[in-house]
């Protein structure tokens, strides 16, 4: 079995650098990339537990997602954890399923776990137990949502120049009476989008009235349908609806087909979060996508930081419009 001395032989460094990559600490990225590459081939295995003895951490991380059923965080999660087992790392995952009830007795057992760190992508607007957390000086980093009241870096996708492409790429393809199926209300992101997406229609001279903006019960399927049928029975219909998550824009595609609508003759249909599959669909979804991967990496490396009682900034990371074929584009795309 390899020990730390094979492993520092490998990489052609001292067994001191060694330790400190293990522990998050190399400052130069080649000399990391070099010792972790040399880890991998060794199979070397670090003595957690008599490390923990030692440092008083177990180089395990908790990861608390809102929805695991939802692709989008499925994504997030398994690039969070590729990432930390990368950097020598173990997580522990927690769903909260939109629940803040849940997600509090997560955070309670991962903490009781003795996690070094916790990234939490917070259901609702937050919960006792994760302001608990942050107050307790727990190394916290926010993932996707921001907390009100939650002082920890936040790591998330900037949606506004996607957003703002959209509502150009709708008028010049003459939608004319857009709708936005938001998150329910009161959540900071669902907001955000509404308006920022609001704000980049007026630009072209497209109103987004009240009665065309309608908030999902929840972040599934059926709520995205119960708007939507909302918003088909209004006296003047809308022809392109904007699903602010790709969940809620599944619900919105099946009412249309129990009308016998169809996409995108009747009505274009957009989804913010982009899933692999949208691009199979008859026809393929146009979409914004995060970068999902980008965002799981940054927030490791944020929380590491937090660990070694460094600041960390938030992160905001670009999203991008994906044009298919659901509002009308011409095959090309």
């Amino acid at each position: 079995m390899a020990n730390i001395k094979d492993v520092a032989e490998r990489a052609g460094v001292s067994v001191a650098t060694v330790s400190r990559v293990l522990n998050g600490r190399s400052p130069v990225a080649e000399t990391r990339e070099r010792v972790l590459a040399a880890v991998a081939e060794l199979g070397y295995r670090p003595n957690v537990v008599a490390r923990s003895l030692r440092t008083a951490r177990t180089r395990t991380l908790g990861l608390v997602i809102s929805d695991l059923r939802n692709p989008f965080f499925t994504e997030l999660a398994d690039a969070v954890e590729q990432e930390a087992r990368r950097l020598g790392y173990s997580l522990i995952i927690g769903n909260a399923g939109e629940s803040t009830r849940q997600q509090d007795d997560h955070i309670r057992t991962l903490l009781d776990r003795r996690i070094d760190g916790l990234l939490v992508s917070s259901a609702g607007t937050g919960s006792p137990m994760l302001r608990e957390a942050a107050e307790a000086g727990t190394p916290l980093v926010l993932l996707d949502r921001t907390v009100p009241g939650v002082a920890a870096p936040c790591v998330r996708a900037e949606g506004r120049a996607a957003l703002t492409e959209l509502a150009a790429h709708l008028a010049a393809l003459g939608r004319r009476r857009p709708a936005v199926i938001v998150a329910p209300a009161g959540t900071p992101v669902g907001d955000e989008r509404l308006e920022v997406f609001r704000a980049a229609l007026a630009a072209h001279g497209i109103a987004l009235p009240p009665e065309r903006a309608g908030a999902s019960p929840d972040l599934r399927p059926e709520g995205g349908r119960q708007v939507m049928r909302r918003l088909l029975d209004l006296p003047e219909p809308p022809d392109a609806v904007l699903a602010t998550d790709n969940l809620m824009a599944l619900g919105a595609l099946d009412e249309m087909r129990a009308r016998g609508l169809r996409v995108p003759s009747d009505v274009a249909l957009v989804a913010f979060d982009d899933v692999a599959w949208f691009a199979h669909l008859d026809p393929p979804l146009t979409a914004v996508a995060q970068p999902t991967r980008a965002l799981g990496e940054a927030a490791v490396h944020a929380l590491l930081e937090r660990i070694e009682g460094r600041e960390a900034p938030s992160v905001l990371l670009p999203a991008r419009l994906v044009k298919r074929r659901s509002c009308g584009e011409p095959a090309t795309h």
